[in-house]
């Protein structure tokens, strides 16, 4: 088989598995497509094809879908697992974003609500750039560049880090991250989004 169809294999198997979760979850609270839809701030359209995993959504609308349903977005896409600690092996994260040029962000372990923490596993070739929403009020993130060089932005600042370099800075405004540079890049990030009320807030 090529990389390609396996690439593509696994792209369909995490879409339909965040369709069944993000259903059983909806279903759980007896809520309609339209209820999810107008919490979420989601189309009823677009909540459709997740559901049905004809689409592979974007981080910002399983974040706005997961905070809808009180939940982390670990448990959307996450394997599920029995045991008290959950290994994920090379290679086993979600993708859940791919650059213009090759770039990857893989989700690669996370916690449950209340408090979320997510790791992830970044990778930006040439000339990739991911622009990220704001997440909800209270949400840090943590990056660590390992190879290459990353230029940062949150909000209207710019930092640009080699590898070993590390940042921290408040998730809830628009931030990005870029490789204006000729050679690939790759860093860390944890993402801590605090509960409120019992809701990620």
């Amino acid at each position: 088989m090529h990389y390609g169809a396996l690439v593509d294999d696994q792209e369909r198997g995490l879409a339909v598995a965040i369709g069944s979760r993000v259903r059983l979850r909806r279903q759980a609270r007896s809520w309609t497509l339209d209820q999810l839809a107008s919490a979420s701030g989601v189309s009823r359209r677009a909540l459709v094809n997740v559901e049905q995993g004809a689409a592979n959504p974007s981080v910002g609308t399983l974040l706005r879908i997961g905070d809808a349903l009180g939940v982390g977005l670990p448990a959307l896409v996450a394997p599920a697992r029995s045991e008290a600690a959950t290994v994920t092996r090379s290679g086993e994260g979600a993708v859940l974003w791919t650059g213009g040029n090759g770039g990857r962000g893989v989700l690669v372990a996370g916690s449950s609500p209340p408090d979320v923490v997510e790791l992830w596993d970044w990778s930006l070739a040439p000339g990739d750039r991911h622009e990220s929403e704001a997440h909800t009020a209270g949400t840090k993130e943590l990056i660590q560049v390992l190879a290459g060089t990353v230029t940062v932005q949150v909000a209207e600042e710019e930092h640009v880090l080699s590898p070993g370099d590390a940042i921290a800075f408040p998730g809830d405004l628009p931030h990005g991250y870029a490789n204006r540079e000729t050679l690939d890049a790759r860093f860390s990030l944890a993402v801590f989004e605090p509960s409120e009320g019992g809701k990620r807030s």
